[in-house]
């Protein structure tokens, strides 16, 4: 049996509400002292109830390295939202030079098909602190 493929649900988004910038404090390593906190929503605006079960994260670095981060479950928790209904949540990531995030959540609707959504990409530009 081959593999569904995932698709994109037209009416199904992510958008990035917020973005804060910290620097320093004892909690961050010193070769990453910036912590950028990112707020997300995720709106189903489509006609089918959708479960949200997991997330893909690309972080560029302008260092040169990327970070793959993939996992099931989004802060912990598999959404399931009804047409017209929204998951917020937020989290963080810390670096010690800028980076440009791509991401991704994907999940499955009501009958099953295999669905994701893109969050436009976004960057975390580390402010000058001297």
């Amino acid at each position: 049996m081959a593999c569904e493929p995932s698709r994109e649900l037209p009416g199904l988004t992510a958008r990035l509400d917020k973005l804060v910038h910290h620097h320093g404090g004892c909690s961050l390593p010193a070769d990453r002292p910036h912590a950028f906190v990112y707020y997300i929503t995720i709106r189903n605006g489509s006609d089918r109830t959708v479960t949200l079960l997991g997330r893909k994260w690309v972080i560029e670095q302008s260092d040169g390295t990327r970070q793959v981060i993939e996992g099931d479950r989004i802060v912990g928790e598999t959404p399931r939202l009804a047409p017209g209904e929204e998951f917020t949540y937020n989290s963080h990531h810390i670096t010690g030079c800028d980076a440009r995030v791509k991401g991704s959540f994907h999940g499955a609707d009501e009958a099953g098909s295999k669905v994701h959504v893109i969050l436009p990409p976004f960057e975390l530009v580390v402010p000058d602190v001297s």
